[in-house]
């Protein structure tokens, strides 16, 4: 309980009714019960708090036996009894909401595009800055009014499927688009597969469960052994590391390897990390977990969305796109290109002993580019460069070998489709950098919220990296690159200007492009709202070229990014961030399951041990590493 409390309080302001009215950060809470501290007095003689308050506040205290707040630093702490103490109002709450929190700001923050701008313009009405006394002192005139602005709707790209089934080709329409009559364009074999329980249905429920969900994967084209190899199992969710091993160690004793797993989730949550580290780090299962209650209602729009992600975890295809097969994308199929996808996780707010953890994704099948290759890495504390993309280890034989994220996913793209990459396209997720960690100083000119300075930092760490990867492989090998990054924590929002030209939600159209106007005068950036809005106001995703060595015009670069956000393998939507980012943002975070409860020790350290804290984190414990047959498949969906 005082390991919970003391996260919760670290970094608050409270206010003290006893003497004058001031107020102080909590840095944390004494190890000690109130009675017992003490501390150093006015005439350097030791002397407990206690006494302290009764002697000079008169104030006899109720609750001595509790631990109290600390606050200054660890040479001259500040012991403030909580009895006396409160939180001042108005604080912004930076640590991590809970479920209920969440779904309670999601309902308040979801507003309509009319509503929204209605809000917007009465808020502008209101703040009347045109008599603001600074803004007239800095001459500074904001308008009432929108600006209005240019765009332009991309059309959706022709989705390729299996011409055993009935629509072989489909056009979405508004961003969407279904698969009934269409089949998977290359459904995988899985012979052998079984399933664990975890919840409270009953192991005819689940074998029920499995028996339509595999009926479903066939129906949509993938070659599934309608009988488990392994008998429907169900277990305590006390046992979960035992059970996985038990069907783990059943199968390989028949010499049958196991392509799948399907788990049925204890009722409880909190167990979804825990198996995933487990099949992925440790037995090398390919799994697919599901909640009971959607095992229970077997609905077929679920079943059909759980079959998608089986087929891409397996080793099989969803879609194409039919231009991708055609080679008719000028800056995609005339040539083989590799398409990167990279993000940093960075850990949740108050916790700063966790490592981030850095993942890259690749495309692994040119032309089509659907099907993509993970690799993840910890590194240093809300550090946003990624460190592994190229380095060099040191093998105790060998000497010095060349290694790295970039240089392995290159080699992996040689191997699947016998060419060689002689172009790279790099999506980087971004959000925020720590300019005090730059080497060089750095003029700084914000846009968004994010600084250019922050951009140039990543793209010479991260270019450097690239390109030092490319030359271990060989050294005259230097395929041009095009850096690009994907911003979606931003403020902008759009809306329209005809009622008639929206999305059914009130959203502007999936394929909405902004490149006026509103964006860099000089350098290479646009705003695309690829999905339809299904709640609130649609966002934008900011697409910034920092470097291009391809030399793409923005109606091509447009294009492109608009046709990948129709490959998302998980659903039949086009989705708002391009996949390849996306999917880097998905291996991040599960990654993240795979070192959950380490470090906790050193995230609740006491009071004036922040220093302390980080310093220990500077020595990142690396993350358990994948096995084989989970990288070669996208475990991450």
């Amino acid at each position: 309980m005082t390991i919970q409390l003391k996260k919760a309080l670290r970094g608050v302001k409270v206010e003290v009714a006893h003497g004058e009215s001031k107020r102080y950060r909590v840095s944390g809470i004494t190890s000690q019960p109130t009675k017992k501290l003490k501390f150093l007095a006015e005439d350097k003689r030791e002397k407990l708090v206690i006494e302290y308050f009764q002697e000079r506040y008169n104030i006899s205290l109720r609750y001595a036996s509790w631990p109290a707040l600390q606050s200054g630093n660890e040479p001259k702490p500040i012991y403030l009894p909580m009895e006396l103490c409160k939180i001042v109002e108005g604080q912004k709450y930076s640590k991590k909401l809970n479920d209920r929190q969440v779904t309670a700001l999601l309902r308040e923050a979801c507003r309509r595009p009319r509503e929204r701008e209605e809000s917007i313009r009465r808020i502008a009405e209101n703040n009347n800055y045109e008599n603001d006394k600074l803004a007239k002192e800095f001459g500074v005139h904001v308008k009432k009014e929108l600006v209005c602005i240019d765009a332009h709707v991309l059309p959706p790209p022709v989705i390729k499927y299996n011409d055993y089934g009935r629509d072989r080709t489909i056009r979405p329409r508004m961003g969407q688009w279904n698969m009934i009559n269409a089949k998977m364009y290359n459904g995988a074999k899985v012979n052998f597969w079984t399933c664990l329980n975890f919840s409270s249905l009953s192991t005819q429920i689940a074998s029920g469960f499995c028996h339509d969900l595999v009926s479903m994967c066939r129906n949509k084209g993938m070659d599934v052994n309608p009988n488990p190899i392994y008998p429907v199992q169900s277990s305590h969710p006390n046992q979960i590391e035992r059970a996985l091993s038990d069907v783990h160690r059943a199968c390989n004793d028949q010499r049958k390897a196991l392509q799948l797993l399907i788990i049925i989730l204890p009722d409880l949550s909190g167990n979804y990390g825990r198996i995933k580290r487990v099949c992925e780090t440790e037995l090398g299962i390919v799994s697919q977990c599901c909640q009971p209650k959607h095992a229970r209602k077997c609905s077929p729009q679920y079943l059909e969305n759980v079959a998608l992600k089986i087929n891409v975890k397996t080793g099989g295809r969803n879609s194409v796109l039919e231009d991708a097969i055609a080679r008719n994308i000028p800056v995609l199929t005339d040539i083989p290109t590799i398409i990167f996808g990279a993000d940093v996780s960075h850990p949740q707010p108050g916790e700063d002993s966790s490592p981030s953890i850095a993942a890259v994704v690749a495309s692994m099948d040119w032309p089509a580019v659907t099907t993509y290759r993970g690799l993840v890495s910890a590194q240093q504390h809300r550090e946003e460069i990624i460190q592994d993309l190229f380095k060099v280890q040191q093998d105790p034989t060998r000497g010095p070998v060349n290694a790295g994220m970039i240089r392995e996913l290159l080699i992996a793209f040689k191997r699947t489709t016998n060419e060689k990459p002689k172009r790279i396209i790099f999506y980087r997720n971004l959000l925020f950098l720590d300019i005090a960690k730059c080497l060089v100083p750095i003029f700084v000119f914000m846009k968004d919220g994010v600084s250019e300075g922050q951009f140039s930092h990543v793209l010479l760490s991260e270019m450097d990296a690239i390109r030092k990867a490319c030359q271990s492989l060989e050294e005259s090998y230097l395929p041009p690159v095009t850096f690009i990054v994907v911003q979606k924590r931003h403020h902008t929002r759009f809306f329209p200007t005809n009622p008639s030209q929206t999305d059914k939600s009130g959203n502007i159209q999936p394929g909405t492009v902004v490149d006026r106007m509103i964006c860099h005068p000089l350098e290479f950036d646009f705003y695309l709202c690829s999905h339809a809005g299904i709640q609130g106001t649609s966002r934008p995703v900011h697409y910034h070229v920092l470097f291009d060595e391809n030399k793409f015009t923005a109606d091509n670069l447009q294009k492109l990014t608009n046709n990948l956000c129709y490959t998302y393998a998980r659903c039949t939507r086009s989705v708002s961030v391009v996949p390849p980012a996306y999917y880097a943002h998905l291996a991040a975070f599960r990654a993240r399951y795979y070192i959950e409860g380490e470090g906790a020790g050193a995230a609740d350290a006491g009071p004036g041990k922040g220093a302390a804290v980080r310093g220990e984190a500077a020595s990142v414990r690396p993350l358990p590493p994948l096995s084989p047959n989970i990288k070669d498949v996208m475990f991450f969906c």
